[in-house]
C-alpha cells in the first residue's frame, strides 16, 4: 500500500495514529495478536497504541510499515503528529510557543518544561505517572524536550523566566539529578535570547501564587496561559492580559536581578554536589 498522512490535523496524535494502525491492520486482516508477533511487541501494546492511550513508538510504527508495506506512511505520520503525545488540552500552548516572538513565564513549583534537562523531567513524569511503564516515560520525555527547539530556530523568541526559589530547592529525581539541572539553567542563561530571574524566599509573598506563561506574537494580541489540574486555559482578553502583565512586572521587580539569579542557582548547584 502506498499512503500519504491525511490532511486532517487531529487535535489527540496519540488517537489518530492508533486509529491509522488498526485501519492498516484491519485493511491486512490481522489479529492484534498476529501484529503483535510479527511486529515483536505483546497484544497489550497494540491494543493500547490502537485504543490512543499510548503514542506509538518510532521503532513500532517502522515494523508496522514493514509488515503492512505501508512503505514509511505510519513513521511519516508520526513525525506529522509527534506534539499530539502531548494531553489535548496543552496542544494549542504548544502551537503558540512555537510561533512566539516573547515567552514570558512564571514557575512556582518546578522548572518550567523548556529548559528541564531529561533526568529532570523524566523524575517529574514517574512522580505524576508512577504505573507507567519505562517506555512511556521515556515517550513523555522526548516531547518535553522536543519544545526547546523554538530556542535553535534563526530568530528565536525572547524567553523571560521567573523562577521561585522553590523550584531550586524541591529536590526533583535527587542531588544528582538537580545539580544537572541548575549546570543547564546556568548554561541557558548565557544566551542573548534567554533571561532566568529567582523569585529568593526572603521577598515574602509573591504577586501570584499560580505559575502562568504570557506570550507575545507578531501581529496578534498577547495571550494568556495557566493550568488548574488536568486542564489548560489559553486567553487573549486584554483585561485578563493586562492583570497578568502587570503581575509579572511586580514578580520582575521583586526577584533577584539576573546576575543574582545565577550566583544563587550556582550556590544552590554546588548544593547538591557530592
Amino acid at each position: 500500500m502506498a499512503l500519504q498522512p491525511a490532511s486532517e490535523e487531529p487535535q489527540d496524535g496519540a488517537a489518530f495514529l492508533g486509529r491509522e494502525v488498526r485501519m492498516c491492520r484491519e485493511a491486512a486482516n490481522m489479529t492484534q495478536q498476529a501484529l503483535a508477533k510479527e511486529s515483536g511487541y505483546t497484544r497489550p501494546y497494540v491494543s493500547r497504541v490502537e485504543s490512543g492511550s499510548l503514542l506509538a513508538s518510532e521503532e513500532f510504527v517502522e515494523s508496522c510499515d514493514r509488515v503492512f508495506g505501508t512503505s514509511g506512511y505510519l513513521v511519516r505520520l508520526r513525525q506529522r503528529l509527534s506534539e499530539g503525545g502531548h494531553p489535548r488540552w496543552f496542544v494549542p500552548y504548544l502551537k503558540l510557543e512555537q510561533t512566539a516572538t516573547q515567552i514570558l513565564d512564571y514557575s512556582n513549583a518546578l522548572i518550567m518544561g523548556m529548559l528541564q534537562t531529561p533526568a529532570y523531567a523524566a523524575a517529574v513524569f514517574k512522580a505524576v505517572h508512577p504505573r507507567e511503564t519505562p517506555d512511556e516515560t521515556k515517550q513523555r520525555v522526548e516531547l518535553r524536550i522536543r519544545r526547546h527547539d523554538v530556542m535553535d530556530r534563526p530568530n528565536p523568541p525572547l524567553l523571560w523566566v521567573i523562577l521561585h526559589e522553590a523550584c531550586l530547592r524541591t529536590a526533583v529525581g535527587g542531588a544528582e539529578v538537580m545539580e544537572g539541572q541548575m549546570s543547564r539553567l546556568l548554561v541557558e542563561a548565557e544566551s542573548p535570547h534567554v533571561t532566568i530571574q529567582v523569585h529568593p524566599f526572603s521577598a515574602g509573598a509573591p504577586a501570584s501564587s499560580l505559575p502562568f506563561t504570557l506570550i507575545m506574537q507578531d501581529e496578534h494580541p498577547t495571550v494568556l496561559y495557566g493550568e488548574t489540574r488536568g486542564l489548560g486555559h489559553v486567553t487573549d482578553s486584554a483585561s485578563t492580559v493586562d492583570e497578568a502583565s502587570i503581575t509579572y512586572d511586580r514578580l520582575r521587580a521583586s526577584a533577584l536581578s539576573p546576575a543574582d539569579s545565577a550566583s544563587m542557582i550556582r550556590e544552590v548547584m554546588e548544593g547538591y554536589a557530592p
